[in-house]
């Protein structure tokens, strides 16, 4: 199986189902497939051919299915990232992938020309909302050709990279196989127990690995349909769910909270809504229950990472539910706890997570040493720490790495530190995580100002979203005088 399989399959038996649905826009399985066609058409002309790469910085509309689906097609690699990358992020993207095109909004297009001189590579941009009838983008998915460009990967072929927060303050680029990706699509089925008359809730970023999985390429596999939202208020999110009759829901923590404390959460009739998966980020144990009990839906949690493609270990519906579980690893993954000398544990002892599975990525995108740091004998070394029981449920207790993960996204404080350090009143930093109840973790920094300067948080702050992407940007700052090692 490959993923270019998996959507002409889906287009074929399910072609006049509905799959997206976003404001008033309702796409089947033949038009998704058709669109994705067309786009990859467009791509070849600009000079996409196999194993070359195209990021997609696009927010949860149908457009970024056509985008990533329509690079597949060509055997080409699609580089999801954040759709709010800063300039500086985005050139970074664009060099370090190789990318040859950039499929974005017309309000990326000041970021785009801003770089563009800089980049080895890309020099085309392909914006899928400019107005006019004629563009390439509108022209392409009003005049074909709808054929299949009909490439042959290999389930070793890359398909996907994507980014994620590397220790040494520039973000890794994990790549992903078709092999890899079509081993998680089964998990709305196998897992979850989803089928084609089923509804979900799309709200995690489709350029996140999570929100790939679960909101994509495993919905496309059973023929359900996905209701994409990408901006939202808690109102838009219960009314969503009311007026489309929502089956299920897969998101961060966050949202789960905010549902429960959402003062007119009563007066929305969700009642079609049967199941709710979370991830990203820890789950607060005592949420779980009380979360079940104000709204009749049973919420599981799992755990995964970027590396993984991303899902490593689910809790299961038929199963009775362990407080603060992330539950045991999928069919085909094999989870082990291990000591610093690489030794496995007995059950109930803490150690290292270490993973093993088709899920595994094949390795960070022109960077073999970081690979060898986390791939070692077939094992993913996670740098999550955690036990596990006699039942064989996982439970996560820290980690080894320092790392914050804030509303399901992972940061490294090496790369805000080294953004703030490039400020002319800083001296020293230090980042660290702080818990939060709906984020799980917040970004905080400690700054050590040069004598003499005077500046403030919010011209810290200014100057770090020039840099960083706003869920890197620190939501509190402490000048002190000195920070000890």
């Amino acid at each position: 199986m490959n993923l270019i399989k998996l959507i002409e399959e889906a287009a074929q038996k399910y072609a006049d189902r509905l799959v997206l649905v976003s404001d008033d826009r309702r796409i089947n399985y033949r038009e998704l497939n058709n669109n994705a066609n067309a786009l990859a058409h467009l791509l070849k002309t600009l000079g996409l051919n196999k194993g070359d790469k195209a990021v997609i910085m696009l927010p949860n509309i149908p457009e970024f299915v056509y985008a990533y689906f329509a690079a597949i097609k060509l055997g080409a690699v699609a580089v999801p990232v954040n759709s709010a990358s800063t300039a500086s992020e985005l050139a970074y993207l664009l060099e370090n992938s190789d990318a040859k095109v950039l499929i974005g909004m017309e309000s990326s297009r000041k970021r785009f020309e801003e770089i563009k001189g800089s980049l080895s590579l890309c020099r085309n941009l392909i914006t899928v909302d400019f107005p006019d009838e004629s563009s390439p983008f509108r022209k392409a998915l009003a005049q074909g050709p709808f054929t299949n460009p009909a490439v042959t990967v290999s389930p070793e072929d890359p398909a996907v990279i994507i980014y994620t927060a590397g220790l040494t303050g520039r973000p890794l680029g994990a790549v992903l196989t078709h092999g890899n990706l079509t081993s998680q699509s089964f998990l709305l089925r196998d897992i979850l127990h989803r089928d084609e008359n089923d509804k979900g809730l799309g709200l995690i970023p489709l350029f996140h690995a999570f929100g790939a999985s679960v909101n994509m390429l495993s919905v496309i596999r059973v023929g359900a349909s996905i209701v994409m939202i990408d901006r939202f208020t808690m109102d838009t999110i219960f009314s969503a769910i009311a007026r489309e009759k929502i089956t299920f829901i897969a998101a961060v923590p966050r949202l789960y909270l905010g549902m429960m404390f959402h003062a007119d959460a009563a007066k929305y009739d969700i009642s079609s809504l049967s199941l709710c998966v979370t991830g990203g980020a820890p789950m607060p144990a005592d949420f779980v229950p009380a979360f079940e009990k104000q709204f009749g839906v049973k919420i599981l949690e799992g755990y995964g990472l970027t590396e993984a493609s991303p899902v490593c270990s689910f809790n299961r519906q038929e199963m009775k539910h362990k407080p603060g579980s992330i539950g045991m690893a999928l069919p085909d993954v094999q989870i082990k706890i291990i000591d610093d000398e690489g030794n496995e544990l007995p059950r109930g002892e803490v150690g290292e997570l270490i993973v093993s599975g088709k899920n595994v990525m094949q390795g960070y995108y022109k960077d073999d040493a970081a690979t060898a740091s986390v791939i070692k004998n077939g094992w993913l070394y996670t740098g999550d720490l955690g036990r596990m029981d006699e039942d064989g449920d996982i439970f996560l207790t820290g980690r080894k790495k320092r790392m914050i993960i804030t509303s399901g996204f992972n940061v490294y404080p090496r790369e805000v530190e080294n953004v703030l350090n490039l400020h002319p009143a800083v001296k020293f930093s230090r980042v660290s995580a702080k818990e939060d109840l709906m984020r799980g973790e917040i970004v905080r920094a400690e700054i050590v100002r040069k004598a003499g300067a005077e500046a403030d948080d919010k011209e810290i702050l200014k100057h770090c979203r020039i840099y960083l992407s706003p869920y890197k940007v620190p939501r509190e700052i402490e000048f002190v005088e000195k920070i000890e090692d």
